[in-house]
């Protein structure tokens, strides 16, 4: 079936489709298409291709979720390679099926992914997935000598994730204004509650920070208002609250500050430990500027 003639809009979300049952095979569709224009791309050099993120540990969500896809290359990597990955990105998008905009390509070799040579873009945190979790779509799986990053690694890698993502005046702005952001959009609302709760999973467990486990995890060691936070936001993956929902407003009002203190001051202190004394300061300065 064409998927105009549905319903439901995929690119808008499938907001009746509680189920995620027709979202899924929409995504599953998009990889299959990624796959292929990899193999076009890369030809034999393509030694393996998977599934990422949700698509492969489960708690994909129509809503929010990213299409996470993992190609492996032969080695070594060559300077087109990263022209070709954005090529291949760049058609997807302009294909406008379901979830396009959603497609998030991470590549290299066995010699990068091993740490022998550099290149590529395959971060510790989703070279952590990649070896959990992927899902062989194509080729040979070559996941079984590869080693795991350290608890270091991810640490200092999330660290850098989210001094980029999250440590910024707009979404300082947007902490500080839970009835705002109980109106935007069900990525930014679900990201920006989640976010912390998988970074500190990671770091506590050294666990791929899936958000269904780190909000059992944090829910329960945690006390006060945040852990009620955690367990609605988490709801709001598949079914996000109206614009201005009360509710979620008092759960931020009284759930976001604590939740975020408790991930700067604990990374704070991984920091440190593990002689990043630059990130460290740069954690207590972000602090700093939400208690202000």
């Amino acid at each position: 079936m064409d998927p105009s003639t549905k319903k439901t809009d995929p690119r808008k979300g499938l907001a009746q489709a509680p189920d995620n049952t027709e979202a899924r095979d929409l995504a599953e569709d998009l990889l299959v298409a990624a796959v292929d224009g990899a193999r076009h791309a890369f030809g034999p050099r393509l030694t393996a291709a998977y599934a990422l993120g949700s698509l492969a540990h489960g708690g994909f969500s129509a809503h929010v979720s990213d299409i996470d896809a993992g190609l492996v290359l032969a080695d070594p990597l060559d300077g087109k390679d990263a022209e070709a990955v954005a090529g291949l990105i760049s058609s997807i998008a302009a294909s406008r099926k379901p979830f396009a905009d959603r497609l998030s390509v991470f590549w290299g070799s066995v010699s990068t992914l091993s740490g022998v040579s550099s290149g590529g873009r395959f971060p510790p945190l989703d070279r952590l997935d990649l070896i959990q979790f992927g899902r062989l779509l194509a080729g040979r799986d070559v996941r079984g000598g590869l080693p795991s990053p350290t608890r270091k690694e991810l640490v200092v890698a999330g660290a850098e994730f989210a001094l980029r993502r999250l440590a910024t005046d707009e979404v300082a702005a947007k902490l500080k204004n839970p009835k705002a952001l109980a109106s935007s959009d069900a990525r930014t609302l679900t990201r920006l509650v989640l976010y912390p709760l998988r970074f500190l999973f990671t770091a506590r467990t050294g666990e791929v920070g899936r958000s269904e486990a780190a909000v059992d995890h944090f829910v329960s060691h945690a006390e006060g208002s945040a852990p009620n936070l955690a367990r609605m936001a988490i709801g709001w993956r598949n079914v996000p609250p109206n614009s201005g929902d009360k509710d979620a407003v008092e759960a931020m009002t009284s759930g976001l500050m604590p939740l975020y203190q408790e991930f700067l001051s604990d990374y704070e202190h991984r920091l440190r430990a593990y002689g990043r004394a630059d990130l460290a300061e740069a954690f207590g300065t972000w602090q700093q500027r939400l208690r202000a």
